[in-house]
């Protein structure tokens, strides 16, 4: 039997949100993946690379495992109805819910993070209470089949965390190995609480308006 793997995609995604889970779940033994979207017209991601869906919302099979990546297109797909029924019927029959980033948002709009432990990126982390989740924060979060990783990279230690849920450690090491995911950044800058005040002040001014506009998605999704 195959274990049917299903990637939502949406223009405005962040590419390693997506293609980092992806390079890792694809080697789990007898993986469909599915790339997903409303159309099977080409998605362009944040950084411009286009991706090509493999899939419509009609023509993807029930899932084992739903990924929802993040990026600035999850503010419109949280007010998209059709988008919330393909992620609601998905999330209501799959082994595993999942998502990476801001992709917890979208999650959460189809109301299936309430009352659940999850994650998001760091900036973003606040909000995930409007929707009656419970904000963990941590790299990974895993509250019954629903897995949660924070903002961008951590989608690399989300992946092999799914994989040793699905296939156990053993698999999941033998995976982490031969991609040589072997972490050492070169800078202690990549948490909020450990980098330098001047940069998380920068980070927190570039970060300002667009919070303000998210904040705003958030209230029309949460008191429609």
């Amino acid at each position: 039997m195959s274990f049917k793997i299903g990637f939502l995609l949406f223009d405005g995604l962040t590419q390693l949100d997506f293609t980092g889970p992806l390079q890792f779940l694809h080697r789990l033994p007898d993986a469909e993946t599915y790339l997903i979207a409303k159309t099977l017209d080409p998605i362009q991601t944040d950084c411009g690379p286009f991706i090509l869906p493999t899939h419509t919302f009609e023509t993807t099979p029930d899932l084992d495992l739903l990924c929802v990546p993040g990026g600035f297109g999850v503010d419109a797909v949280m007010e998209d109805a059709a988008s919330l029924d393909f992620v609601r019927h998905q999330g209501g029959q799959a082994q595993y819910i999942t998502s990476v980033c801001t992709g917890a948002f979208i999650l959460a709009a189809a109301g299936l993070l309430t009352g659940v432990k999850a994650t998001t990126h760091w900036r973003y982390h606040d909000q995930l209470a409007a929707f009656g989740a419970k904000p963990v924060k941590a790299r990974v979060v895993t509250d019954g089949r629903v897995i949660t990783g924070g903002g961008v990279t951590a989608g690399i230690d989300f992946a092999p965390t799914v994989l040793a849920e699905i296939g156990g450690q053993d698999l999941a090491a033998a995976v982490q190995l031969g991609l040589e995911y072997d972490p050492a950044p070169p800078l202690e800058a990549g948490h909020p609480d450990r980098a330098p005040e001047p940069v998380r002040a920068a980070v927190e001014e570039r970060f300002a308006p667009r919070i303000e506009a998210f904040s705003e998605v958030v209230e029309r999704v949460t008191t429609s």
